[in-house]
């Protein structure tokens, strides 16, 4: 007797199965995504080349894992009409405008801000509000000349943690004006967890 499986049902059944018994919905999320599309968001946030060794110890994956999902990764650009691309040297790897878009991208950016600082200034916008060390966590330590960049330039606010020693990092109104993007309505409950 030969029995066959809808693979559908129960990749829903476990994935069920992990929210019930997980405490961080964050954390399942992650866990959902792909090892690539999460090699591609360390990439992403943290904006400068990374080691094998590096991302795997960020994910928490072997290096021989990290190299196939990143080999993979590597081949999907590739293959797809793309403006990004993801860059080897010296054993480091980083996502990237792929060549010759420099210009365009200059042309398009309402301010004068580095590749960096907007790197940061796009995790703020991902996130809506971040702790500055979790900021600094995923973006480096050049994430505070970042924060001091975005503050003099009215892109983000800063305002200290009521129960910490660090600060909340939100987006200003001119965030909003300069990029088009409308503010979440904040509910009474987002303000009083601040």
């Amino acid at each position: 007797m030969h029995i066959t499986f809808n693979q559908g049902i129960f990749s829903q059944i476990a994935i069920e199965i992990i929210k019930e018994y997980s405490t961080n919905s964050n954390e399942v999320e992650t866990m959902l995504l792909s090892l690539p599309a999460r090699i591609e968001a360390v990439l992403y946030l943290k904006g400068k080349p990374l080691s094998i060794a590096e991302i795997s110890e960020l994910l928490h994956e072997t290096d021989h894992l990290i190299e196939q999902a990143l080999f993979a990764l590597m081949a999907g650009y590739s293959q797809r009409d793309t403006a990004l691309e993801i860059k080897e040297k010296n054993g480091k790897y980083s996502l990237q405008l792929q060549a010759g878009l420099g210009g365009l991208v200059q042309n398009l950016l309402p301010v004068d801000l580095s590749g960096a600082t907007l790197r940061t200034l796009g995790t703020i916008a991902l996130k809506k509000r971040i702790l500055q060390a979790d900021l600094v966590e995923l973006r480096g330590s050049g994430a505070y000349e970042h924060i001091k960049e975005l503050i003099s330039k009215n892109f983000v606010e800063r305002k200290r943690q009521r129960d910490g020693r660090s600060y909340w990092i939100t987006l200003s109104e001119k965030f909003h004006r300069t990029f088009s993007i409308l503010p979440e309505i904040k509910s009474p409950k987002t303000d009083i967890a601040a």
